[in-house]
């Protein structure tokens, strides 16, 4: 196929690339190897050098072998950010276990589900999130709980001797820190077949809606985070990297954790974001890089301390899950003087396959595609005809990246994948020159008047007033219309009762067709979000419905 976004193609960055065909594990062994002394993990002031987590993850893989964990079988991780994570996703593959990461915030039905759907007999979890394990443990197969707390992130972990407050004890499960104290750094030994071999089953509710485990192989995540590390320009063991987003979530697991890791990276962890705690570190640590999302990016510029907050020692910030809105982009950039470097992509994909070329800021541009990368723009009714540049449609993508299939689906893996390309969902149209356009989630149109309305579109518009901190933008039923959009908003501090609903859909008449108009605004203290930071249509929307 023909490839114009080759036109645009960052000066240094090869369009093919020899990827490493080893276990993701032995990125750590080998940054552990080269770089022993060299701090790995900051956590509450905390440090783990590489050799340090290379051994306690090898002693926790000693631990599973020994408790009959084997290659293949599912060990779920219900853990926050902590050094445990990365500990425990890095020795369960050293016992060549295939990992399942679970949101921390999950309850005991969802929970349930990706534990029975995985079949997994191991979980590692923390002693805050326990009875949520304990409670549902007897309707699923799990055989071994393991649990530790954020207390074992002082010096039990290293030294297991702990100090007055004793780690909570669960019946029948075991403790962390006395678990892998018994054992020597002596794991397992197996084949791996990087391009066969599942790494990480991460589920993602996708266009369906229904929780469905990705099958991520190693060579999948090694491919995905080396074609970045390349395309960035990053440097192996001088970066300092601070992760905040979820690490249960693909982008935190694969392009900030992983990638820190296999680059030796100083990691600044912190337990989830919160914007006071991420200016403190910033300034303390001195990150390099910096990974956000669009709600992350909102939050520090609407902070009260943010022009205190020291951005020199930042080169490079990063943007992905959702389109960011060009009024937010600028202010950004107005503040710290940095450019945003967006992307676009899926957990199916590992999860990325485009990404911005530098200096290059345009409104739902959201890159080119990456090394040994393409992407499609196809027509939604049948998703074989390819579209011409300008016009929208379904985006697809193929690429070393891409997932093996859907766990234990095959149905839906067929339906998903079609000669080696991934039909995403998302909307969006290609120019002339290959660049990438998101316009909005497949599933979000909304449909007036047999007109489609992207609620993207309208939202950068909103976010152009001055009042608006957030905005959601749905479709609500509508009698004469089929639907309309309503408006959902948080209004910045010192606006609340200032700014009317009649005055914000006059706004929008100014600036958008009739059929494009909200003719609803709600105005709320804050939107709901999942843990990784995405604004949550859906769940307004089925509010919305249940008001009818």
């Amino acid at each position: 196929m023909k490839k114009p976004w080759l036109r645009l193609w960052p000066k240094g960055v090869p369009t093919t690339i020899k990827y490493p065909q080893i276990p993701v594990h032995e990125r750590l062994r080998a940054s552990a190897s080269k770089y022993p002394s060299k701090v790995a993990i900051v956590f509450k002031g905390f440090e783990i050098t590489y050799d340090e987590l290379d051994t306690l993850s090898d002693k926790l893989a000693t631990g599973l072998h020994d408790l009959g964990v084997s290659k293949g079988d599912r060990v779920a991780l219900f853990l926050q950010n902590s050094p445990q994570f990365i500990i425990s996703f890095f020795g369960a593959l050293k016992a060549g276990a295939i990992i399942v990461p679970c949101n921390p915030l999950f309850k005991e039905r969802e929970l349930k589900y990706e534990l029975s759907d995985s079949s997994a007999e191991t979980i590692i979890t923390t002693t805050e999130l326990y009875p949520i394990v304990d409670r549902i443990k007897g309707e699923t197969g799990l055989r071994r709980v393991i649990v530790t707390s954020l207390r074992d992130c002082t010096p039990p972990l290293l030294t297991n001797i702990r100090g007055i407050e004793e780690a909570e004890k669960h019946h029948d499960a075991i403790d962390f820190v006395d678990f892998i104290s018994k054992y020597r750094a002596n794991p397992p030994k197996f084949e791996i077949d990087p391009k066969e071999d599942v790494a990480v089953l991460c589920y993602t509710g996708g266009t369906t809606g229904v929780p469905k485990g990705c099958m991520l192989t190693h060579y999948n995540l090694i491919a995905n985070q080396v074609m970045h590390a390349i395309w960035r320009g990053l440097k192996e063991a001088e970066e300092v990297s601070m992760i905040f987003l979820p690490m249960y979530h693909i982008m935190g697991l694969s392009e900030c954790m992983c990638s820190a890791v296999g680059m030796a990276w100083k990691i600044v962890l912190l337990e989830r974001f919160r914007a006071d705690e991420v200016i403190n570190a910033i300034n303390e640590y001195r990150p390099t890089i910096f990974f956000g999302v669009p709600t992350v990016y909102i939050a520090l510029l609407n902070h009260p301390d943010i022009k205190k907050c020291d951005f020199s020692s930042i080169r490079l910030c990063h943007t992905a899950a959702s389109a960011m809105p060009l009024e937010i982009r600028i202010k950004w950039k107005r503040l710290t003087g940095l450019s945003l470097m967006e992307g676009w992509g899926l957990t199916e994909a590992s999860p990325g396959l485009v990404l911005t070329p530098p200096g290059d800021e345009r409104p739902q541009f959201v890159g080119i595609p990456l090394p040994d990368t393409e992407v499609r723009v196809v027509d939604t009714e049948t998703g074989t005809r390819t579209l011409p540049p300008g016009e929208c449609g379904e985006l697809i993508g193929r690429g070393p990246q891409i997932m093996k299939g859907y766990w234990n689906k095959p149905e839906m893996t067929q339906e998903a994948l079609r000669d080696g390309w991934i039909y995403t969902g998302d909307i969006g149209y290609m120019d002339e020159d290959g660049r990438v356009y998101f316009v909005d989630r497949k599933k979000d149109v909304i449909k007036v008047s047999g007109y489609q309305v992207w609620p993207f579109e309208v939202e950068s518009v909103l976010m152009e007033h001055p009042a608006i901190e957030e905005v959601a933008v749905i479709g609500v039923p509508d009698p004469y219309r089929g639907e309309h959009p309503k408006a959902f908003i948080v209004l910045r501090e010192g606006y609340e009762g200032k700014v009317t609903e009649d005055e914000l859909i006059k706004f929008c008449r100014e600036r958008l067709a009739a059929y494009k108009i909200v003719r609803e605004v709600e105005f709320r203290r804050k939107l709901p979000k999942s843990s990784a930071g995405k604004i949550l249509r859906r769940a307004l929307k089925e509010e919305a419905l249940k008001k009818g």
